[in-house]
């Protein structure tokens, strides 16, 4: 769990630093390589995977990324992470086992899904080259409530700033917000409503 401290601390950067004037931004327009990156919203799964005694249940984002830039070939490495309303930073697809990707896949009749940790790498140049993902985490708490999901990865751009005389790299991030009004005597229940999406730098 040693990666949860400096994740958290970027996330504090993110939301309390913007008010500087010299806080990195996200460009307006393009300085570097941009993926082209389709997601779907969260959804929820329940899987009895070899050894549960009852079904789990998993949250996950679906998405297709295609090198449409002028370069034959871009090396990329997805990331996402999940915030909760209490600060948590959960990143995605920890201690998840292949049956619950191989759930997913079934579910999203997606015949060519990978999962998050195989399909970074080199990604060649046109649509015919494309791919398909997913992000999973283990429901984290039955009630929901505001949570944000952060996927980063798939835009070259960046920045460095200093903190605390240590110089830190930030990447250019897309920030999705939601909302669910489930609870613990009906999980997953409600509707899923997006709040935001903004792109930060984190």
């Amino acid at each position: 769990m040693r990666w949860m401290v400096p994740a958290a601390c970027l996330v504090v950067m993110a939301t309390a630093l913007p008010l500087r004037a010299d806080y990195p931004q996200p460009s307006p327009y393009p300085v570097s390589w941009e993926l082209t990156f389709d997601h779907s919203d969260p959804k929820r799964i329940l899987v009895q995977g070899p050894g549960d005694v009852n079904p789990l249940a998993y949250w996950y984002v679906t998405y297709h990324v295609a090198n449409n830039t002028d370069q034959d070939k871009i090396l990329f490495y997805p990331n996402f992470q999940m915030m909760l309303e209490d600060g948590r930073l959960i990143r995605s697809d920890m201690g998840v086992a292949p049956a619950v990707f191989d759930a997913i896949k079934k579910k999203e009749h997606l015949k060519y899904l990978e999962s998050n940790d195989t399909i970074g790498g080199e990604l060649r140049q046109g649509d015919d080259q494309s791919k398909d993902g997913v992000a999973i985490w283990p429901e984290p708490r039955l009630r929901m409530g505001t949570f944000i999901i952060f996927a980063a990865g798939f835009w070259g751009e960046s920045a460095t700033v200093n903190v605390d005389g240590k110089d830190v790299t930030l990447h250019k991030t897309l920030q999705l917000t939601y909302h669910l009004d489930s609870d613990e005597n009906h999980p997953g229940g409600g509707d899923l409503v997006q709040k935001d999406q903004q792109y930060v730098m984190r």
